[in-house]
């Protein structure tokens, strides 16, 4: 027969092995890295995740977080170099990259906030101070931001903290400036629109002139060649009369009493009276042929009357068109 005292004492003995089995293994997540205390003196930090072992009752494990952390920091006003105020709103990320080292000097994440928010704020008041207003909002910035990163990564490191990053999320200046420097820049910019507005109308002004200029001569260039052309148009045109008038001085004197009649009865109101036996124009009517029925006699051995033919260049005037019916 069992002893129901052994059969409790083994029970107690599996109960106790299993709890100091429990109480001596601890695990390590990807997220974590742990710092063993034993009897209050810290162990090389555990930095690999897994399952990982302790002395129950002797050692306790502190955990300390393995991400990358956000250090929020509230705005701050900073005097840049030329003298100018800005707000500056920055931001910083860092990670603990000793456990031991950060165990010993801040001891928790609240902590290492704060002395690393202290940290930030000096080396931005340091930086941004020699820095005009200009490089600050728009040449410089990356670089300024990697001379802040710099200097607070050498100061945390005392506190076994790696900044990854610092970043200025906004740097501007004290609402009561803004408007003041906004009503400055419009002024400037308006006085620069002015000048190119000004700059725009005299070179428009001198172009109109150039052009005017041009077109001036390009006509004055035009009307003489056509006045050439017209004067060698009547040239050639009296030239022609004048052979013609040679060749039939009674036909052309016809043509030039034709262009008479014309000329006075233009108007209907005009009324001509004329002699048929004087009139040239009705006596080529009565010959078909448009010689004269009764010529003046002529003596024998004289030569036959001929009307004087007008000289070579002498002006004639145009058949004028017969007027509209």
């Amino acid at each position: 027969m069992r002893n129901p005292f052994t059969g409790g004492l083994i029970a107690v003995i599996v109960v106790l092995v299993l709890f100091g089995v429990y109480s001596a293994a601890f695990t390590v997540t990807q997220t974590q890295q742990a710092l063993v205390l034993r009897l209050g003196n810290p162990l090389p930090p555990i930095t690999t995740p897994g399952l990982h072992w302790k002395i129950p009752f002797i050692d306790t494990v502190v955990y300390i977080d393995n991400r990358i952390l956000d250090l929020e920091n509230p705005p701050q006003e900073v005097i840049a170099s030329d003298q100018k105020r800005l707000v500056v709103d920055a931001f910083a990320r860092y990670r603990i990259s000793n456990p031991l080292k950060f165990y010993q000097s801040v001891g928790s994440i609240e902590a290492a906030n704060s002395r690393l928010a202290t940290v930030l704020n000096s080396a931005l008041r340091r930086v941004l101070g020699e820095s005009t207003f200009t490089r600050v909002v728009r040449d410089e910035r990356e670089a300024l931001m990697a001379r802040i990163n710099e200097q607070v990564n050498r100061e945390a490191a005392n506190f076994g903290i790696t900044v990854v990053d610092v970043r200025i999320r906004r740097a501007d200046l004290p609402e009561a400036n803004s408007q003041a420097v906004f009503q400055r820049m419009q002024t400037e910019r308006q006085r620069e629109a002015a000048e190119i507005r000004a700059q725009g109308n005299e070179a428009a002004q001198r172009t109109r002139a150039r052009a005017e200029r041009e077109a001036t001569i390009i006509v004055a260039e035009a009307n003489s060649t056509g006045e050439q052309m017209r004067g060698e148009g009547d040239a050639e045109r009296n030239k022609i009369f004048a052979q013609a008038y040679g060749q039939d001085p009674d036909f052309f004197a016809f043509y030039r009493s034709m262009q008479a009649f014309e000329a006075s009865l233009r108007s209907n109101d005009t009324r001509l009276v004329l002699n048929p036996d004087s009139s040239l124009f009705f006596r080529y009517f009565s010959d078909p042929m448009g010689g004269v029925l009764d010529p003046p006699a002529i003596a024998p051995g004289a030569p036959p009357s001929r009307a004087p033919a007008p000289a070579a260049g002498t002006a004639i005037p145009p058949v004028a068109p017969a007027p509209a019916q």
